[in-house]
């Protein structure tokens, strides 16, 4: 979210640029309240160093399966490009909470599979 007082600023096609994400991604990461961006007296978005770590934090979080909205929550408690976590308030519950409905699709899924390789296997 900007976390910092990263020095430098740059519009979103730089921070596009160097993130590999689309501007467009990066607007809805902002409209999630992922990332904030200051507006300059033209009105074109602005960054800070620090947004590019975010961004990265965001990805890696979103290839993990959660979700924007619990990418919001856990957020300000991630450290690194990775990201690891500091376990402040309530990180804990809420990945907990994450992994156990992974599960529950994982389960699903696998009687999904069972189903589908019983049809395939059935005498005609």
């Amino acid at each position: 979210m900007g976390r910092g007082s990263g020095a430098g600023h740059m519009l979103i096609g730089e921070l596009s640029r160097r993130t590999g994400v689309s501007t467009r991604l990066l607007r809805y990461y902002e409209a999630q309240g992922l990332l904030n961006a200051e507006r300059g007296t033209n009105g074109y978005r602005c960054y800070d160093e620090d947004t590019v770590v975010t961004v990265r934090q965001v990805r890696a979080l979103l290839d993990a399966g959660l979700t924007t909205e619990v990418i919001r929550a856990v957020l300000p408690c991630a450290r690194g490009e990775q990201p690891e976590f500091e376990m402040c308030v309530d990180v804990r519950t809420v990945l907990n909470r994450v992994l156990a409905d992974t599960d529950e699709r994982i389960g699903d899924l696998q009687r999904s599979r069972s189903a589908l390789v019983g049809y395939l296997e059935a005498k005609s």
